[in-house]
């Protein structure tokens, strides 16, 4: 066969040592050896002897994920071998996280992560159920996450003399020392006489980095994720 298709560009390459790496732009692979987590529905290939397990996240991240619509239902991968991974061709990227991290996520970014990271899902402090119940998951540990996102991230550095403010649909992921709180931009008032309706957004404070999305989430795509 012969054709750009079969050009090295897009030709596999073997993997140089266990892990996680970006494949291409759209897709991530992992070579297994042992045990790895990804979300449920993302692999599009795999190769030699791998077994796939559905991950139960606990009662208590069942229970929010029912009461929210929000949660990382995952998939454990066993055994030796390589898996790619892919969601709806977004863009794909690996972030390091070490020892004292923390990284605050979206559910619906996470695509796989190495099993040396714990997460938990925890309430967006600031954002009760008065502001749409914004749950996300904290990672930890020491270890490899594979992220993807609509169209490619805007890292925004945060600061205590420059808060940041972010459209809750946008957010894709923030750091460990920033605070969060709900702000309020427009008066009901102004949104009745038709205000642009971008009233509530989430502020973050401190010393670090938010991850944002350059596209919102539509209401029919936050439900499918």
């Amino acid at each position: 066969m012969k054709g750009d298709l079969f050009s090295s560009e897009h030709m596999v390459r073997p993997a140089v040592e266990p892990g996680m790496s970006v494949e291409n732009a759209k897709c991530i692979k992992y070579a297994v050896n042992g045990e790895m987590y990804a979300r449920q529905g993302a692999m599009i290939a795999h190769r030699g002897a791998l077994q796939f397990e559905r991950k139960g996240q606990g009662v208590g991240g069942m229970l929010k994920r029912a009461v929210t619509g929000e949660g990382l239902p995952l998939m454990a991968v066993r055994g030796q071998g390589e898996v790619w991974f892919a969601h709806e061709a977004q863009n794909c990227f690996v972030v390091e996280v070490e020892p004292g991290d923390l990284f605050t996520v979206n559910g619906r970014n996470v695509l796989c992560f190495d099993p040396s990271l714990s997460y938990e899902i925890k309430t967006v402090k600031g954002a009760g159920m008065a502001g749409g119940g914004l749950f996300n998951s904290v990672f930890s540990g020491h270890g490899r996450l594979g992220l993807v996102c609509e169209g490619n991230p805007l890292v925004i550095p945060v600061s205590e003399q420059y808060p940041v403010y972010v459209d809750t649909d946008a957010v894709v992921g923030w750091t460990a020392r920033l605070q969060t709180s709900l702000h309020r931009s427009q008066s009901f008032g102004s949104m009745l006489r038709g205000g642009s309706g971008e009233a509530v957004q989430l502020m973050l404070q401190g010393e670090g980095f938010v991850v944002v999305r350059p596209s919102e989430a539509t209401p029919q795509k936050a439900r499918q994720h």
